[in-house]
């Protein structure tokens, strides 16, 4: 393959930013988790965007007593959160100065609404409060979003199956964009239980692709760290690896070598079986990927660093 050209180099800057940041969607914010939003059912400003199914594999059932545990929360149920979300991405092509690609920090209130609560599953309703951010750009930007709409489908095992997204006419296309990517983040957090009765100590492995400009493969290792009635506290911790050492990149623009891939890292999450959000949950994963042309003639190297977090509103109660 020959030296990239400058514009397909050029290209491959955003395109591999798109790699580190692990809930953009490929239909609306340039590549990233869950497939292709441009397919997805769409209504005035709403899009409906399918996540990638779970699987889980119980590793140990922990001590007794042991119980299966699912996500029950009532229909009509409230709660309020808050979710905070960063992306750090540092890039170098060759000897090239390094560049940052970082998205800020964003904070997005949340009223959740359960609309549908069964055997089947929950349907949630949110309405984001005024977003705000450290950055004077994006925080001048999102203002307009307050009042958007969202919404989650969960499956009984308490994975996600489907975002749903309805920004307000007033919203800009950077809020917009900042405000997917929160989201997408956010959803491959999520933690889905095993299907078999556990106890305090139990662990297990939950699996997901991820596309990502590239497909991954992502394991969430669980612990189940404590439990007090409905409440449950885990630890997990997160691992991605891509299926393939060759990168396609789109638009027909060649293809590189996936010459290293590290994304990991930790997180806890504090769990109500009886609300629809976890009542807490934080996690950081980052690490170092390095790609090449077939040649070996050019380099591309990022570190990344994604932080999440949701806890419940400082200035309401959850209900």
């Amino acid at each position: 393959m020959p030296l990239l050209s400058k514009p397909v180099r050029g290209r491959l800057i955003s395109l591999a930013a798109t790699v580190s940041s692990i809930g953009l969607l490929a239909g609306c914010s340039g590549g990233g988790d869950g497939g292709d939003a441009a397919s997805a059912p769409t209504t005035g400003n709403a899009v409906t965007v399918p996540v990638s199914a779970v699987g889980t594999e119980l590793l140990d059932p922990g001590a007794e007593p042991r119980d299966v545990l699912r996500p029950a929360p009532t229909a009509g149920a409230t709660q309020t959160a808050q979710l905070t979300t960063s992306a750090t991405v540092f890039q170098q092509i060759d000897d090239q100065t390094a560049q940052d690609f970082s998205t800020p920090e964003l904070t997005l209130p949340l009223d959740a609404t359960v609309d549908r609560a069964d055997a089947d599953g929950t349907e949630v309703d949110l309405t984001i409060g005024e977003p705000t951010s450290p950055d004077p750009t994006l925080d001048g930007a999102v203002q307009a979003s307050a009042g958007s709409g969202a919404g989650l489908t969960f499956a009984p095992n308490g994975s996600i199956t489907a975002l749903r997204l309805s920004p307000t006419d007033s919203s800009q296309d950077i809020a917009r964009s900042a405000i997917e990517q929160a989201f997408y983040q956010a959803v491959y957090r999520t933690i889905a239980f095993p299907t078999e009765p556990i106890g305090v100590g139990a662990r297990w492995a939950v699996r997901q692709e991820v596309m990502s400009g590239i497909a991954l493969d992502q394991v969430t290792t669980v612990t189940l760290t404590g439990r007090d009635g409905d409440g449950v506290t885990l630890d997990f911790t997160v691992e991605q690896t891509p299926q393939s050492s060759v990168w396609a990149l789109p638009g027909d623009a060649g293809d590189l070598t996936v010459d290293q891939y590290v994304m990991q890292g930790t997180g806890t999450a504090r769990i109500d079986l009886a609300q629809a959000l976890p009542t807490s949950l934080t996690v950081s994963i980052g690490g170092e990927q390095a790609y090449s042309d077939p040649d070996g003639t050019t380099h591309l190297r990022q570190t990344t660093d994604n932080k999440v977090a949701l806890e419940a509103r400082p200035d309401r109660e959850g209900q």
